[in-house]
């Protein structure tokens, strides 16, 4: 039975595919759908409050670069080659990696409910285009679990003990450590059958309920970053014939928010989508063709090289490169935080990324992530930077993802970007 599913989230202040790549592709223009059916499922999103904690925005920044690190180095184990964007990083085989949504106090996160298990018992889970594996808190957790609803796999009839362990690192030095096993997972209807899961055994402080509201984090990219070298849900959903489209999609905004299952929601975006394509498969990434400040145009010197990523609340680039978008800014500076730049408050000139010769504004309220301190009139902007000289890719977050309809294209490895409705 061939399905669409739709996400929706509630407004408050994430095996190489049998599909063929269309690596060649260059930005193209698709007009709208017929309108899809969807099961609509009620999910939450955690927001911040002003002024924000520049700190856990530094701490965000670090971890999202880290967690592209943990990435292109299960790529070279999986894969036998190095990642492209791995060329010249340091330390790539020891740094630490995390999504930045599990430990930053102050993020944006969206999150809804899977199933898993017969009988089906539900879970929480952050849905994450930066990383590729599933993962929930077990019934041995004892560090930092206590609040989430744990996962025992005893108790399930159709769960398999995979015969190995994973332990994922964190930019602050902490794991999230367990057993890898196999189940059944059902989100909206849709059933992967013997889908591969971590069951952890250990959570850092990050994942305390406190900080993290979900159980646990469903990786959605492709199988060459997964640490258990395995199909990621989607794919799962994909091989078995469960989905009508390889395509899901997100709105991630303040409201009427969802993830979509199965291709796209007609009613959430207008016009016509612009096409970009994966460039290497493995994250979802792509290159973008410049970015501009009130019309200004910034001129860079190397290939944008981004990843998309909804596990990433800010854009992040290149020091150099970041630099030179806040000169448009007028009294812009790094900030007190290594990662961060404020700038006043008062700043609201548009600013924009194009994607496939196709231009997309960045809200002045997406941008401004909040005051650096209370009564200040200066505050964070969402544009972070990489310090790591080596490191010369983009990470696309969501404070542009926010601003636009986004469609992940596992057949056709493509992403595509449309205006909201």
């Amino acid at each position: 039975m061939y399905c669409t599913a739709v996400f929706v989230l509630a407004a408050l202040p994430f095996l190489t595919t049998a599909f063929p790549s269309h690596h060649h592709l260059r930005g193209t223009h698709t007009p709208s759908p017929a309108p899809a059916s969807g099961i609509p499922i009620p999910i939450a999103k955690r927001g911040a409050g002003a002024p924000v904690d520049a700190a856990s925005i530094s701490r965000n920044i670090a971890q999202s670069v880290a967690k592209m690190q943990r990435g292109f180095a299960a790529f070279e184990k999986n894969t036998g080659r190095p990642h492209p964007l791995s060329s010249g990083s340091t330390g790539l085989q020891t740094r630490a990696t995390g999504s930045d949504t599990l430990t930053a106090d102050g993020q944006e996160l969206w999150y809804g409910t899977i199933y898993v298990g017969t009988p089906k018992k539900s879970f929480t889970v952050d849905f994450d285009t930066g990383s590729s594996d599933l993962f929930l808190p077990g019934v041995q957790c004892t560090s930092d679990c206590q609040g989430h609803t744990s996962y025992d796999p005893t108790t399930s009839s159709t769960s398999h003990d995979r015969q190995a362990t994973f332990s994922l690192a964190y930019g602050d030095g902490s794991t999230v450590s367990g057993e890898q096993y196999s189940d059944d997972v059902t989100v909206a209807g849709l059933t992967a059958t013997g889908q591969a899961l971590g069951v952890a055994t250990t959570y850092s402080d990050g994942f305390a309920s406190d900080n993290f509201p979900p159980d646990g984090l469903m990786g959605m990219a492709f199988q060459s970053i997964s640490d258990y070298d395995a199909p990621p849900f989607f794919q799962t959903l994909i091989e078995q014939g469960e989905v009508d489209d390889s395509v899901f999609s997100f709105k991630l905004a303040p409201s009427d928010s969802e993830l979509f299952l199965g291709g796209v929601n007609p009613a959430l975006y207008s016009g016509s989508f612009t096409y970009v394509p994966v460039t290497k498969e493995g994250y979802w990434e792509t290159n973008f063709d410049s970015m501009s400040v009130n019309g200004h145009p910034i001129v860079f010197e190397r290939n944008r090289d981004c990843i998309i990523d909804t596990g990433t609340t800010l854009i992040v680039g290149p020091l150099a490169e970041v630099a030179l978008v806040y000169t448009r800014i007028p009294g812009a500076l790094p900030g007190p935080q290594e990662g961060i730049y404020i700038y006043p408050c008062s700043f609201k000139k548009p600013i924009t990324m194009t994607f496939g010769g196709t231009s997309f504004t960045i809200s002045p309220e997406t941008f401004n992530l909040g005051q650096i301190e209370e009564g200040s009139s200066m505050c964070v902007g969402g544009l972070g930077y990489i310090a790591d000289p080596e490191l010369n890719f983009w990470i696309i977050g969501d404070v542009f993802l926010q601003n636009v309809y986004t469609s992940f294209d596992v057949g056709k490895s493509r992403i595509g970007f449309a205006n909201l409705a």
